[in-house]
C-alpha cells in the first residue's frame, strides 16, 4: 500500500495543494456587457526569428531603428493579434457569460494548441521572448477562465498540454543565465511561468519562478536600481519601471500561494518601486497588485487611483478590477 501510495504521488508537484490566483481573479463580475468573438489569426508555426527594433544600436540598445521596428511589428503580428483578441474576448465573457464568446475562446485556444504554435526550436532573443509575452497572455487568460465561478473549462488536455509544453520551453529559453544578461526579459520570463504554473497547477514552475525572482531580488542595489536597467541610459527609468511590472506579480501570486517575497534582499522590491515611483510614473498599472502587498501611502494610493493604464493583458487584463481594495 505504500509503494502504491509513493508512486501516485509522482511527480512530486501532483500532490502538492492546488495553487491558486490572488482572490480578485476567482471573483464574479456583474453581466452588464455584450459578449462578441474576434477574429484570430492563424496558428504560427514558423520560426521564432525577429528583427530588433533597436537593432544597429550601441550596447545601451536605446535607439529606435523604424525600419526594424516595423519590420518587427510586421512580422509578430499574428502572435500580438492572437494574443490581443484571446485576452479581449476572456474579459467580454467575464462580464457577460456568453456561451458563443466562450465557444470562440476554446476554439482559438484550441486550434494554436493542435498546431503546437510558437514551439519553434529555431529562435533568437526577441523570437525567444515573444514566446515568454505571449506565454504570459495566454497563462494568465487560462487562470482567468480556471478560476472564475463556473468555469467553462471541463476536459481541455490539449490545450493545457500546449501551455505546458510553451512553459517549458520559457524554462529552457531563460534558466540559468548570467547576471550580466538576466534582466527585464527574464524576469518577465519567470511571470509568464508563474502564471503557467497556477493555471496547470505545476509546483515545479512556480518553484523556478519564485528562484527567479529572487536572482531579481538580489540584482536590486541599496538605491533601488538595476545595473542592467541603468546600462539602457536615457531609457533606463522606463525599463525599471518595465522590469518592476512582473516581479509585482510574481510576488502577488507567490503571496496567494504562502510564499513572502517582499523581505528578499532587505525589501528589495520596495525599495525598486519607490525608485520608479520617483522616476517614471507613465504606466502605473503595477500600483494595483503592489498596492495589496504593501500598505501604500496616500501620495501611491492616489497616484494608483488616478492611473488611466491598469489594463495589462500580459499582467492579467483589467488590472483595477483584479485588484480592487
Amino acid at each position: 500500500m505504500r509503494i502504491v501510495l509513493f508512486l501516485a504521488c509522482l511527480p512530486v508537484y501532483a500532490c502538492a495543494a492546488q495553487l491558486v490566483p490572488p482572490p480578485g481573479f476567482t471573483k464574479p463580475l456583474p453581466h452588464t456587457g455584450h459578449g462578441s468573438c474576434v477574429t484570430l489569426p492563424a496558428p504560427y508555426t514558423a520560426d521564432l526569428v525577429f528583427r530588433s527594433k533597436y537593432e544597429g544600436s550601441d550596447s545601451a540598445r536605446a535607439t529606435l531603428n523604424p525600419d526594424a521596428e516595423k519590420a518587427f511589428r510586421d512580422e509578430t503580428k499574428p502572435i500580438t493579434d492572437f494574443e490581443r483578441g484571446i485576452s479581449q474576448m476572456i474579459w467580454r465573457y467575464k462580464y457577460t457569460g456568453d456561451a458563443k464568446t466562450r465557444d470562440c475562446i476554446l476554439s482559438g485556444f484550441t486550434q494554436w494548441a493542435n498546431a503546437d504554435a510558437l514551439t519553434s526550436a529555431h529562435t533568437n532573443h526577441t523570437g525567444r521572448s515573444m514566446r515568454k509575452w505571449a506565454l504570459a497572455t495566454l497563462a494568465t487568460g487560462w487562470v482567468e477562465l480556471k478560476f472564475m465561478p463556473g468555469s467553462p473549462l471541463k476536459e481541455n488536455a490539449d490545450i493545457e498540454r500546449w501551455l505546458a509544453l510553451l512553459a517549458d520551453k520559457v524554462v529552457q529559453d531563460w534558466d540559468g543565465l548570467p547576471l550580466a544578461k538576466t534582466n527585464n526579459h527574464s524576469y518577465w520570463a519567470a511571470w509568464s511561468v508563474m502564471a503557467a504554473s497556477v493555471a496547470l497547477n505545476r509546483q515545479d514552475l512556480f518553484n523556478w519562478s519564485v528562484k527567479e525572482y529572487r536572482i531579481a531580488a538580489r540584482q536590486i542595489e541599496a538605491d533601488g536600481t538595476l545595473p542592467n536597467e541603468r546600462k539602457r541610459r536615457e531609457r533606463a527609468a522606463a525599463y525599471h519601471n518595465y522590469a518592476l511590472q512582473p516581479l509585482v506579480m510574481i510576488a502577488s501570486f507567490a503571496q496567494a500561494n504562502g510564499v513572502d517575497l517582499l523581505p528578499e534582499n532587505h525589501d528589495a522590491l520596495q525599495r525598486l518601486a519607490n525608485w520608479v515611483l520617483q522616476h517614471d510614473n507613465r504606466n502605473a498599472a503595477w500600483l494595483a497588485p503592489y498596492c495589496t502587498l504593501v500598505k501604500c501611502d496616500s501620495v501611491t494610493l492616489s497616484l494608483r487611483d488616478a492611473s488611466h493604464s491598469q489594463k495589462n493583458r500580459r499582467m492579467g487584463g483589467d488590472l483595477t478590477v483584479l485588484y480592487q481594495p
